[in-house]
């Protein structure tokens, strides 16, 4: 019995040591760039959205809202005040919705995190983010022309935590509350991937997610509500699914199911979207992670 044990924990590991040699220089070039985005880009990107604001582009902003959003280095907790202060300023909610929208779903430390996946799955989910921004922001403009739809009553400018005066100080501690932030749900992610690949059979994964079952966007769309915790800790479960069988089009779901839905992110937008445009916020994500996964799978 100790024999069997002791053979499983050495096939354990090296699955475990195998996947983080494959995915940590993803996850380390993440954690940098993000930070370095976050400590000198940040204030830019919203300054130039703050500025362009100010222009009269109507309905062609919101492809523009939806591209700064996914510049944006900041999450949901952080985007909500920077919005508020952009409604503040008189920019309209189809713009904010597309900016906040596309800034839930993805960010420039996430993207490189998800070239681990493959080019195909980057740019599957750098389009579909973006499109999800453009849609929020019609919807909003088309039915909420003459209407508000966020409340950010008793929102501030968030205070911001890169002040040390020495830049190098300034970018270092950002790395270590980056690092603070997704290390856990990093190694989660991996230990999750390896029990997968240990113990579930590729056939069974390829039966749930697979191509051949139109059923599989919706099973991947599902369990990307509970099991989304954190960028960083999905790529590993993705990697390991789609080399099992996933289709394409199951992970275009995931990938928008799983943000989208993330407890934290889902906390902060009912406080501005009350309970109403909640619900309608609900239910356009999943329609729209199942219509990207069925798009996907048609053209894939």
């Amino acid at each position: 019995m100790q024999d069997i044990l002791h053979r499983e924990a050495i096939y354990l590991w090296y699955y475990f040591e195998l996947q983080l040699r494959q995915i940590l220089p993803y996850w380390a070039l993440g954690i940098v760039l993000g930070s370095v985005v976050s400590v000198f880009v940040k204030d830019h990107i919203h300054g130039m959205f703050r500025s362009i604001g100010n222009k009269k582009l109507g309905i062609l902003g919101i492809p523009i809202a939806s591209i700064i959003g996914i510049a944006s280095p900041l999450c949901m907790y952080g985007t909500i005040p920077v919005a508020a202060s952009f409604s503040k300023s008189g920019m309209k909610d189809d713009w904010l919705a597309a900016f906040m929208m596309s800034s839930i779903l993805l960010n420039p430390q996430l993207i490189v995190y998800s070239t681990a996946l493959g080019s195909a799955a980057l740019a599957i989910r750098i389009v579909s983010s973006f499109v999800c921004g453009i849609a929020a922001g019609l919807l909003v403009r088309w039915f909420y022309q003459d209407k508000p739809f966020f409340n950010y009553t008793g929102f501030d400018e968030p205070k911001s935590h890169d002040v040390d005066p020495n830049l190098l100080l300034r970018l270092v501690k950002n790395i270590g509350r980056n690092i603070r932030a997704t290390g856990l749900w990093f190694l989660l992610g991996i230990v999750l991937s390896v029990v997968f690949q240990r113990y579930v059979p590729a056939e069974v994964v390829s039966g749930l997610f697979g191509e051949s079952e139109g059923f599989g966007i919706l099973m991947a769309a599902t369990v990307g509500v509970p099991l989304y915790a954190c960028g960083g800790g999905t790529i590993p479960l993705l990697i390991q699914w789609l080399a099992d069988g996933m289709s394409m089009g199951s992970a275009a779901a995931f990938m928008i199911t799983g943000p989208s839905t993330k407890i934290t992110n889902l906390g902060a937008l009912k406080i501005v979207l009350g309970v109403k445009h909640f619900i309608f916020y609900l239910v356009f994500e999943m329609l729209f992670s199942l219509l990207s996964g069925w798009i996907v799978n048609v053209i894939v």
